[in-house]
């Protein structure tokens, strides 16, 4: 079975309600997840993880949240070359860079070497309606079937 992790910051609720459809989606296709926040991830741990998806809200203009600097400058600094990562948030178009850390997030991961899902997940405040939740569910299907694939094809390069 494949180990997921959900590591995310949430300051409302928001993101979170996006992190717990996701993982719903992930362990009915038969995924063992774990989901935390990021204060509490030990970064050292996700080595043990195939896919890793990583949630936040977009502070201020287009920042981090406070909570989220600790975990992305551990990250940061990780080698996550074969690891299959998502980046997935939470917004608010009143703001001028609508999820901007998710873009932060994606771009940091991108120079850890980690294999990223090109699509984000960027929610307008919270997954309130069904079509909110519907694009939760089928961002976490798409990034399972694209995981999938990038399995197969490494294993086809290495046979």
């Amino acid at each position: 079975m494949s180990k997921a992790l959900i590591a995310y910051a949430s300051m409302s609720g928001n993101t979170e309600d996006i992190a717990m459809i996701i993982k719903d989606t992930l362990r009915e296709y038969g995924f063992d997840v774990t989901i935390q926040e990021m204060d509490d991830v030990d970064t050292d741990s996700l080595a043990e993880y195939d896919l890793l998806l990583i949630g936040t809200y977009t502070w201020g203009d287009g920042d981090l949240p406070y909570e989220a600097e600790s975990f992305y400058e551990e990250v940061s600094s990780l080698d996550l070359k074969g690891k299959k990562a998502a980046c997935f948030g939470s917004g608010d178009y009143a703001y001028p860079r609508f999820c901007e850390a998710v873009n932060t997030f994606y771009t940091m991961l991108e120079r850890t070497g980690a294999d990223l899902y090109q699509e984000t997940l960027k929610i307008e405040l919270a997954p309130e309606t069904d079509e909110d939740a519907e694009c939760c569910k089928e961002f976490a299907e798409g990034f399972i079937r694209w995981a999938e694939q990038q399995k197969r094809r490494a294993e086809i390069h290495v046979s």
